[in-house]
């Protein structure tokens, strides 16, 4: 139960990250923490999403669906039974979601609050007891910049982050007297595999559109726009991150990525410079005629 002896040029530490998904920022912290010796267990609600990973050691995969209590419960006992230990938790997994937040259906934004926020916050609970009896550990939850300076048709998504946000500030101050570290993570724009995701979600609901039914085309432009050339390639990014949390001082909030300094100049600016940048950025609104 991870008592065994640890090869050259590795380290005993145990990081769980979630949301592995190959071409994720999950699946890009996962390697970066091998490579810097650390066993790594990679979880994804499917482990047929988690190829990339095939003959790399020092990897393990496991299931894990931060929709189902159960499922985390299951996953935290697998690990601590083969491991014996989890030092770092890594809350990456999430949802996205383009949408208009008057027309959005409910289930989806409840959906999108489950894996940005609930499920994270039951995996913590899980993990934490596990943390406090060895005296140590650091939790990581990945938020976005979004959260920032929230836009227009980002509500559900960014609402969830915000929460996510709040959580960790509270949870930080919670758990610094039991020697546990909480940071928060926060990428701007990084290319990933998700935009596929996101623009499969916006298709789901395009058909229930009413009123922001001449948007369309823009909702589904909106759900690629991490493939900006600029935006950070994902390996960039878990190199910086992994080195921010591994740091000797682990930093309440560690910010990078493309577009992320924007944003942090936004989230103090008066709130009509936000609207005036957002609305700039958006197609001109279409009248609607008033029913006599």
């Amino acid at each position: 139960m991870g008592n065994g002896p640890v090869p050259p040029g590795r380290r005993e530490e145990v990081v769980l990250i979630t949301g592995c998904s190959d071409g994720g920022i999950g699946a890009a912290l996962a390697f970066e923490f091998c490579d810097s010796g650390f066993t790594v267990v990679a979880t994804s609600r499917s482990l047929g999403t988690m190829t990339v990973f095939e003959g790399r050691q020092h990897i393990e995969l496991l299931q894990l669906d931060l929709l189902s209590e159960e499922s985390i419960k299951a996953a935290v006992e697998s690990v601590m039974a083969t491991h014996g230990r989890i030092d770092i938790l890594v809350n990456n997994a999430g949802m996205p979601c383009t949408a208009p937040l008057a027309e959005v259906p409910i289930a989806m934004v409840d959906k999108v609050f489950k894996t940005n926020y609930l499920g994270p916050v039951i995996l913590i609970q899980a993990v934490v007891p596990h943390m406090v009896a060895k005296g140590r550990g650091k939790i990581v939850n990945v938020g976005s910049i979004t959260s920032f300076a929230a836009g227009p048709f980002a509500g559900p998504y960014t609402a969830s982050k915000a929460a996510l946000q709040c959580s960790t500030d509270a949870l930080r101050l919670e758990l610094k007297p039991f020697n546990i570290d909480v940071m928060h993570l926060v990428p701007g724009s990084v290319v990933t595999a998700i935009a596929p995701k996101g623009t499969a979600i916006v298709e789901s609901y395009l058909s229930t559109l009413q009123i922001f039914k001449p948007y369309e085309e823009y909702l589904l432009k909106r759900t690629m726009l991490a493939y900006d050339p600029k935006s950070t390639p994902a390996p960039v990014f878990a190199k910086r991150a992994v080195a921010a949390i591994l740091a000797k001082s682990t930093p309440a909030c560690y910010v990078y990525g493309y577009m992320s300094r924007v944003y942090c100049i936004l989230y103090y600016c008066p709130y009509w410079v936000r609207d005036w940048w957002y609305s700039s950025k958006m197609p001109k609104l279409m009248t609607v005629k008033k029913q006599a």
